[in-house]
Order: structure tokens, then sequence, then C-alpha cells
């Protein structure tokens, strides 16, 4: 009995020293926690299963992931995509559909950034991943005109870079860490500064045919990434090239969409779903609705309408009481 016991606090010990191992904490000389110990407050549980909740439901409502996907996870070092990655390795550990994760960073040379930071996180939770450097912030630097956002020569040369290294590596869905708010930013600014209707869709076919490009934060609001990420303890790199600079639009955008959701919290989730629920014969495009044909559709039969007989006095008072049907 004694001995029993004794190999019950040997194995308990033993337990505790193994998750201490696995969880302990690896810091850095900058302060990053690069294998930080996951909360255990329910707090963190209740957003942890909504999360959980939102991307399965997004990945299962758009049929992002299948089985035997390749997905290359495009990380950055920032909350979204940090997110984003522990998700999709939690569902890749639990979910019955079998599929790949790898990681993918582009160092674009930018000036200060720590280029250890990336590398020394994913390893020390052995995640697969690869460092792509290409100096595109010099690049970017150099053909944006004083005064002009950064954004569009940026992401031109970044989705250049990693699409054609997803078809390198054989990865069948390139994973993008654009949020809810991501998504419904895009369309205000498409909608006050560019003259259409639209925004990020949650999988879309790239433009040379060859990457599918899938949003599995789609359904998850910002603040709640915030929180996760704070919870988690990521270490964040801080960009100081995208979304930086002063009187950007979508930061201006990113004001407006955080007010109304202050003042009115169910408008951005009422947006969002306005964004699921299209009616293009109730909108002005006719590319998308052949407007000319509705004459040709029409079922009423003008020749059993209301006529004068020849020899009758035109009534012009007419009760509405009696054109109920045309309603119906």
């Amino acid at each position: 009995m004694r001995f029993s016991i004794e190999s019950d606090k040997i194995t308990q010990y033993f337990f505790l020293w193994l998750m201490s191992s696995m969880y302990s904490p690896v810091e850095s000389n900058q302060g990053f926690n690069f294998k930080p110990e996951p909360p255990t407050s329910s707090a963190y549980y209740r957003l942890l299963k909504k999360l959980r909740r939102q991307v399965g439901h997004a990945i299962r409502d758009y049929k992002m992931i299948e089985e035997g996907d390749k997905v290359m996870v495009c990380v950055s070092g920032g909350k979204d995509s940090y997110t984003m990655l522990d998700i999709l390795l939690q569902f890749q550990r639990i979910s019955p559909v079998k599929f790949e994760v790898v990681a993918v960073n582009l160092d674009q040379k930018q000036p200060g950034f720590p280029e250890d930071v990336l590398p020394r996180y994913l390893e020390e939770n052995n995640i697969p991943y690869y460092i792509l450097e290409k100096d595109t912030y010099s690049i970017t630097k150099k053909l944006t005109p004083e005064g002009k956002t950064y954004c569009a020569v940026c992401s031109r040369l970044r989705r250049g870079s990693l699409y054609g290294f997803a078809q390198e590596i054989g990865a069948t869905k390139v994973a993008l860490g654009h949020h809810r708010d991501d998504i419904m930013a895009t369309f205000f600014l498409n909608l006050f500064h560019g003259g259409s209707l639209k925004a990020m869709p949650p999988k879309l076919l790239s433009s040379d045919k060859k990457n599918i490009l899938i949003r599995p934060l789609a359904y998850v609001e910002e603040k709640d990434i915030i929180k996760y990420a704070e919870m988690r303890h990521f270490p964040i790199i801080p960009c100081n090239l995208c979304g930086s600079q002063e009187n950007l639009q979508r930061a201006i955008i990113n004001d407006m969409l955080r007010a109304w959701d202050k003042e009115h919290p169910k408008r951005l989730h009422s947006i969002f779903g306005a964004l699921q629920n299209v009616s293009p014969s109730q909108l002005a495009d006719r590319d998308l609705f052949d407007f000319e044909a509705l004459d040709s559709q029409r079922e009423i039969d003008f020749s059993s309408s209301c006529s004068t007989e020849e020899g009758e006095t035109p009534n012009n008072r007419i009760s509405m009481v009696n054109l109920g049907f045309a309603v119906e």
C-alpha cells in the first residue's frame, strides 16, 4: 500500500514536471514569450469556444478546408495571423478531416524587424514553417510617391511572392488572417472611395486562377482577437509600414466601425449579415441583373383589362376597394 502511494506521488510529480516542461515560457532578451502557457481561466475557455465555433462555421459554410489539403498559413507576426494559426492547429489535432498546416512568413527586410522572433516561436512550438526573404520594403518605399499610402504596392509585392511560393510547396489553400472587421472596412473603403460594392470574400480564386485563398477568421470580431492574443501572450511584432501612415483611410474607417460598435452594438452584425444577403434585383447593376427582360417576364393579360364600351361615358373616378386584386 505504501509503495502504491509513493508510486502515485512519483507519477503525479512526473506529470507536473512534464506539463511544466511542455508549456514553460521561453523568454528572449526583448521580453517575447515564445512558448506561452495556455490560460486556465473560464473567460479564456469561453472565448476559445466562441472562436472555434466561428472559425468552424466559416470553414464549413465556404468549404475552406477539405480532406488532404495542405494549408499555407501566412504569418506576419501580428495578432490576427497568430490567432488564425493557433486555431487552425487546434482544428488539425481534433478534426476528423485530415489536413496539413505550414506557416510561411515573408521577411520584407523592414528596418528594425526582429528576424529571430517568428522562427523561434515556430520552432519552440514544433510548427513547420518557411521564411521567405525579399526586400519588398525598399521597393515599396521607392515606388510610392510622397504623401501616398504604401498599401497598393506593398500588397501586390507580397501577394506575388507568397502565392508563387504556395505553388512551389504544393499548398492547396492559402490562409489569410483578415477578420470580419477587415472585410467590412474594405467594403466601406470601396463604397466611399472606389464607387463599388465589394469587400474581401471569405474564399477566393486568385486572379491567375492558380491559388485558392481562404479567410478562416471571416466571422471573427477584431476585439475578440485582441483579447485572445493578450490571453495567449503571443510575441506580437509591431509593423511600422502597413497601416501606420497618418490619415490612412482604412484607419479612419476602422475608427468609424469601432464607434458604431460602441454606440450601436448590433449594427456591425447587421452590416455583415447584409453582405451575405444580397439581392441584385434591388440594386442597379445591369451586369448582375437583366432589367431589360422584366417586360417579357410579366404575367398579366392586358386584353382583359377595364375598357370603355362604345357609347359609354368614361368614369375617371375609380374605387380602390375593387382593385385589391392588383397587389396579390
